[in-house]
């Protein structure tokens, strides 16, 4: 494989005849998206992508991300760094009955009016999905990991109120 700055765009149908393989960076500050969801600046993703067809014919784009992203940590407000993995096997599919006969190895990627695939943006939303939904550091290393956070006060349960529609059964027994 060859380190390369990895692509913006790509035609996954030429990559795939010529077999290309990328290895190399993409800048996280052109992850806006993606940085807008952290706390602050992810760092530079590394990807590696290969490009191929496999013995059914299908063209592919197979390859793993990996960035570091600061995030705000829900359990005891600070900031901490995690590490997002993603691996990731697309098809590029151009109508439903592609993507019903599509395996279920791969998923399917739709092309722009030119045939090609937006790289960057395609592997920035698996990032995104592969976020952790709710931020949190591990309990040992979490300030309040073991700890019960109570917000606001709890009101004593009230005395039984008598039934506003109490009336009506008056009324209906007459």
């Amino acid at each position: 494989m060859q380190t390369v700055k990895i692509p913006v765009s790509i035609d996954p149908n030429r990559a795939a005849a010529s077999k290309l393989s990328y290895e190399g960076l993409i800048p996280g500050v052109q992850l806006k998206r993606l940085n807008e969801l952290c706390a602050g600046d992810c760092s530079n993703v590394a990807v590696s992508l290969e490009c191929g067809v496999d013995i059914q014919g299908i063209v592919y784009l197979k390859g793993k991300a990996v960035t570091e992203l600061t995030l705000n940590c829900q359990r005891c407000m600070t900031l901490f760094t995690t590490e997002v993995t993603v691996d990731f096997c697309f098809s590029p599919c151009g109508s439903e009955a592609e993507i019903d006969e599509l395996p279920d190895a791969y998923d399917p990627i739709e092309c722009d009016e030119i045939g090609e695939v937006r790289l960057h943006q395609l592997i920035e939303d698996e990032l995104i999905v592969a976020m952790p939904l709710i931020p949190m550091h591990t309990e040992e290393s979490c300030s309040k990991g073991d700890q019960d956070i109570v917000v606001g006060e709890i009101e004593p349960a009230q005395e039984e109120r008598p039934n506003p529609f109490a009336v009506l059964e008056k009324l209906k027994s007459k």
